[in-house]
């Protein structure tokens, strides 16, 4: 399964693949109002939308699309959030994103843009892709910080699933520069 950091980890953080078994804790972010604040989109109810999301991710690692790894805080072993690779189609064209989400009690703590730092090194590094991606709702300041502290420049506005969203980029030539 290509594009997956399972077994991965960071300083703070353990990636593994998603399981059913984290459903239960998974719920929590479909349950918060605030996890899809800068989206416009039809919801169903948290526990439809939890089991989509969790077909969505297996089937990605089916198709060998990447996906979202677990993400556990390894002093706790707690859930903190989802961050991965996501082969995606923007405006037509092939692209490699980095996604991240977290769990409300884990926002703000820098875990997401920790995750987000792996999941760029390993792509470069195993010559993934020649640049990388974050899709971002034009509102959502904190996940547009995250994409700058992992590098990322403004590259366009575009629309995706219906929303008006920034594309962030980080080109593998610049994030040599650094590394």
């Amino acid at each position: 399964m290509r594009y997956l950091l399972d077994g991965h980890e960071t300083e703070r953080l353990q990636f593994r693949l998603v399981t059913l078994g984290d459903r239960d804790q998974w719920l929590t972010f479909f349950e918060d109002p605030n996890s899809f604040q800068y989206w416009d989109m039809q919801m169903d109810t948290p526990e439809v939308e939890c089991r989509k999301w969790y077909d969505k991710q297996l089937g990605r690692y089916k198709n060998d699309l990447g996906g979202m790894n677990a993400l556990v805080e390894k002093s706790t072993g707690k859930l903190v959030g989802h961050c991965g690779l996501l082969v995606q189609t923007v405006d037509g064209a092939p692209e490699l994103e980095i996604g991240y989400s977290l769990l409300g009690p884990f926002r703000g703590k820098g875990f997401a843009t920790e995750a987000a730092h792996a999941c760029r090194d390993c792509a470069f590094r195993n010559a993934f892709a020649d640049s990388l991606i974050s899709i971002v709702s034009l509102a959502n300041q904190p996940s547009a910080n995250v994409a700058r502290k992992n590098g990322m420049n403004l590259d366009k506005q575009t629309f995706y699933n219906g929303n008006a969203v920034n594309i962030f980029r980080i080109r593998k030539s610049d994030w040599l520069l650094t590394h």
